[in-house]
């Protein structure tokens, strides 16, 4: 298992950001297999663009969860960039955060690694603010994503007032506002390319394909409200939903390991091998 450390210039923000990356190698499992063949030119991987929460940044998941270990025994290869606590949204006057994860970087890594580039092979996923921010990545761009994980929250909806904010004094604060919505960024999303509510309900008019969405949260968690609102929302308009509220677990690590683990296990439409050329 490779895990990549990258740094680069980003046209979209501006600046240079850090991006790691968990990338399936030659392991232990196949020599016990026999695998003597494991690197063949026009080898691919499935991918999950996963984003983090809040105060945090793409070192994250390497540091709290064992996503090393269940990407090597998936062969899945895992992108996990910075989002800046700017809510994968992009300043009218600044940096393109949100352009950034869903045009440029699959456009670079794409270029630079063996990564499949069709729908099926393509799943993004996040918690808490990544979970907005893989939200709207899938129903802004439901031509590239086949499924969505969203652990923790989800978009807010500017049409239904109580899921407009998250529960508990922690959302009230001017520090977790600022975390999950900077006010500047925030703005008036009604009929704009943020609203991804009025986005999901397009994409069923105009015969999009409709990402499979997987809402887990757990229900002593602050966020559990909108996380539920949206799992309903999008599942009476026809999209796929699965949906999974976990008694005893908070705004946590270890219900995000866990879940994690699932979704690669059960959940995503994940081969669990690398796509060899024919």
């Amino acid at each position: 298992m490779a895990v990549i450390r990258m740094n680069v210039l980003s046209k979209m923000l501006g600046m240079q950001t850090n991006i790691t990356i968990v990338l399936p190698t030659f392991c232990f499992s196949d020599i016990m297999e026999g695998q003597k063949n494991f690197y063949r030119q026009g080898m691919k991987y499935q991918v999950l663009w996963l984003l983090h929460g809040g105060a945090g940044d793409d070192s994250d998941y390497l540091h709290f969860s064992n996503i090393v270990r269940y990407a090597e025994a998936h062969r899945l290869a895992v992108v996990m960039p910075a989002g800046f606590n700017q809510s994968y949204t992009d300043d009218p006057e600044g940096p393109k955060y949100f352009r950034y994860i869903v045009d440029e970087l699959p456009e670079m890594l794409q270029a630079l690694y063996p990564f499949s580039e069709k729908r099926e092979d393509n799943f993004v996923g996040g918690l808490s603010m990544g979970a907005h921010g893989a939200m709207k990545c899938a129903l802004r761009k439901p031509e590239r994503y086949a499924a969505a994980l969203v652990m923790s929250g989800a978009s807010r909806d500017p049409d239904n007032p109580a899921a407009q904010t998250v529960q508990g004094a922690r959302e009230g604060s001017q520090t977790s506002r600022s975390i999950m919505m900077p006010k500047r960024l925030e703005g008036e999303i009604k009929g704009t390319e943020n609203d991804v509510y009025s986005l999901a309900a397009r994409n069923v008019e105009e015969g999009k394909p409709l990402p499979e969405f997987f809402f887990a949260c757990g229900d002593k968690d602050f966020t559990l409200e909108r996380a539920q609102y949206a799992a309903r929302f999008l599942k009476e308009l026809g999209y796929p939903v699965h949906s999974e509220w976990v008694p005893g677990y908070t705004h946590e690590w270890d219900f995000w390991d866990r879940t994690l683990r699932k979704a690669i296990e059960e959940w995503l439409p994940i081969r669990h091998e690398i796509i060899y050329p024919l």
